[in-house]
């Protein structure tokens, strides 16, 4: 029921050699031809090098663009706070984004169809749809938190516990409906949209490059101390990105793992130490977590969801 989708659409594509020949520009002392002639080998150990050393400022020159569709306000405010990056998100001025298809759906829900020659109609019809629809759906919560979740994020949290899904459903629909209502009545999609839970949907485009990505983003939210949502974006990022660029992300993860693979000889590759065939050799991880624990907690960090490994 998340309904929150990761999607890489354009990388640097030789990004692996790229850092590899900025790495030998920055300690080489090789003609240039000799630099760029660089074989698969010289780039994994070009690539290990400038891991190992933390040297990640030749990883600035890889950059990877996602999409990610349907995350909460609350989430993507977390995200946006990463400076070294860009951001083009959908805006709650200009398009009432995912809550017309929760009004659609309503009207199916409440055998409504709301086909009015004027705008401000259609929405008092939305209004009171969306009410309606609420109150057919209040004896079956999971229907209830369906509906809603067309627009809002329901926390994970909540599933299974009726009490918390309907309230949470029943505000959600609340705030659409009221949000609707304020559309009839004449006010600005940018003035009407200040009541809508922080939980409706959004969608953002987000440009970073590779050493953001590895050394700050994908550390601070893979980690368990991270909120469930950023950290469960943060993993599917990861996912794609090691699809594409194993021989840079392969090594990447949460704040323990990042640690731990800067302080060896040999890095480990996230999915190992998951496994438990690596095993930690830090005392404790950056978030304190005490070494004897952090495998336990490094499972954790892979919900909420199917495990992204």
């Amino acid at each position: 029921m998340i309904g929150v989708a990761v999607k890489l659409v354009r990388y640097t594509e030789d990004a692996p050699k790229l850092v590899a020949v900025a790495s030998k520009v920055s300690l080489s002392k090789k003609p240039l031809e000799r630099l760029l002639d660089i074989s698969g080998e010289e780039v994994e150990v070009w690539v290990r090098e400038t891991f190992r050393r933390q040297h990640f400022s030749p990883w600035e020159h890889a950059s990877y663009t996602f999409i990610i569709d349907g995350l909460s306000r609350v989430a993507s405010h977390q995200l946006v706070r990463h400076r070294h990056a860009s951001y083009t998100q959908m805006s709650h001025r200009y398009t009432e984004g995912y809550l017309k298809s929760l009004a659609l759906e309503a009207c199916r829900v409440a055998g409504e169809d709301c086909k009015y020659e004027s705008r401000r109609d259609v929405y008092w019809c939305y209004a009171g749809v969306i009410t309606d629809a609420m109150i057919l759906t209040s004896e079956n919560a999971r229907e209830m938190a369906r509906l809603a979740s067309i627009a809002f994020v329901p926390p994970p949290a909540f599933s299974g516990k009726e009490e918390l899904l309907e309230e949470w459903a029943s505000t959600a629909l609340a705030t659409a409906s009221q949000y609707y209502k304020l559309l009839a009545m004449g006010a600005l999609r940018e003035d009407a949209r200040y009541v809508l839970a922080d939980s409706v949907r959004t969608r953002i485009v987000v440009t970073m490059n590779a050493r953001e990505l590895i050394q700050v983003l994908l550390p601070l939210r893979m980690c368990t101390k991270a909120q469930w949502e950023i950290r469960y974006i943060a993993w599917r990022m990861w996912q794609e990105l090691v699809k594409v660029h194993p021989q840079l992300f392969k090594w990447a993860g949460p704040s323990c793992v990042l640690r731990e693979n800067t302080s060896r000889t040999e890095p480990a590759e996230l999915k190992s130490f998951i496994e438990g065939t690596e095993k930690f050799t830090i005392p404790r991880c950056p978030e304190l977590v005490d070494n004897k624990a952090i495998p336990a907690c490094l499972k954790v960090a892979t919900g909420p969801g199917d495990s992204p490994v």
